[in-house]
């Protein structure tokens, strides 16, 4: 049997409602390639491998029978690939036209390229700014306020400049979100696989890093639509989690990479700013209105859980609750 072009790898995490829009809009705007879908479901039994076998039994499906993470559940789904090009796709995702086709053709354009990634669209149609990124430094972590972001979108810190580019030509970025991913083989293996080092987020970054330091170039193409829903499996009792993990998880980078000084001063950074959050969500919260006052509670409780993990007084624990996709 010929490999087929292209091997599309999804992680399911409670998801199988959002699996089942992210294959119908795959299977009808992918045309012309020959692909495989493979998807991994990481423990949560949530009924996904019954509804492929009924409505798209050519789908192969992995069922792990715990919550292994993004990165490992995504290397085991690579493991019965058989394409020479692998995407790596989000369950919460929709393809808006040919998105697949797209990269795969800007790929094969690109001699030597490393990984390719998707313009995201938000829900409403608004671009998702976090397409592309810089490479984490302790700065540009301290620094990441959304009012920042919007009011000096083109700064070289965010490295958001690709997304301004004229045209749908293909830009060089640093980052690319881990929703919509495409690589060769050849690459994929080159690098190392996703690294297990981490259980959710920063996976992405990781790999995109390791293309570069290999010598590989990351491109962002705009013509490549993809709709990401974004947190459709995370659910709001997860959102304090999730803070405290992604910055576990950019310590564990910067451990990796910058060598563990500068991990512990990216830990001191979050302490510092945790502190400063604080002390200007506590006075607000008397003055606002009721419905603000339940936003900002929720806030000071996330920066005082960052804080904690930051001055090493609790970890972070995986909750049943937790997804292993962003």
């Amino acid at each position: 049997m010929n490999s087929p072009d292209l091997s599309i790898i999804i992680v399911n995490w409670k998801s199988a409602g959002y699996v089942r829009k992210c294959l119908e809009s795959v299977y009808k705007h992918t045309t012309g390639l020959r692909f495989e879908v493979i998807v991994v479901d990481g423990g949560s039994f949530d009924g996904c491998g019954e509804m492929l076998a009924r409505e798209f039994p050519e789908a192969r499906f992995i069922q792990c029978q715990s919550n292994v993470g993004f990165a490992r559940a995504n290397n085991l789904g690579y493991e019965q690939a058989r394409g020479e090009v692998v995407c790596f796709l989000n369950p919460d995702t929709e393809l808006a036209g040919p998105a697949l086709n797209v990269l795969h053709r800007a790929l094969a354009s690109v001699p030597g390229a490393g990984i390719i990634g998707a313009k995201l669209m938000n829900t409403n149609g608004t671009l998702q700014i976090s397409c592309v990124a810089s490479f984490p430094t302790i700065l540009n972590q301290v620094l990441d306020f959304e009012v920042l972001r919007r009011a000096f979108p083109r700064l070289g810190l965010w490295g958001m400049a690709p997304l301004f580019c004229a045209g749908e030509e293909l830009a060089e970025a640093e980052v690319l979100s881990g929703a919509c991913l495409m690589m060769a083989r050849a690459t994929f293996e080159k690098i190392g696989r996703f690294s297990e080092d981490y259980f959710m987020y920063s996976e992405d970054v990781d790999l995109c890093y390791k293309a570069h330091r290999a010598g590989a170039k990351n491109y962002y193409m705009p013509a490549a639509v993809v709709v990401h829903h974004g947190g459709g499996s995370s659910g709001s009792s997860a959102s304090g989690f999730s803070a405290v993990m992604m910055r576990e998880s950019r310590w564990r980078y910067f451990r990796k990479f910058r060598g563990r000084t500068y991990a512990a001063g990216y830990r001191l950074s979050m302490a510092a700013a945790a502190v400063v959050r604080c002390g200007l969500l506590a006075p607000a919260m008397p003055l606002a209105s009721a419905q603000r006052r339940m936003g900002l509670k929720n806030s000071l409780h996330k920066w005082l859980n960052i804080f904690r993990w930051a001055a090493g007084l609790g970890g972070v624990s995986i909750p049943t609750a937790a997804v292993a996709q962003r």
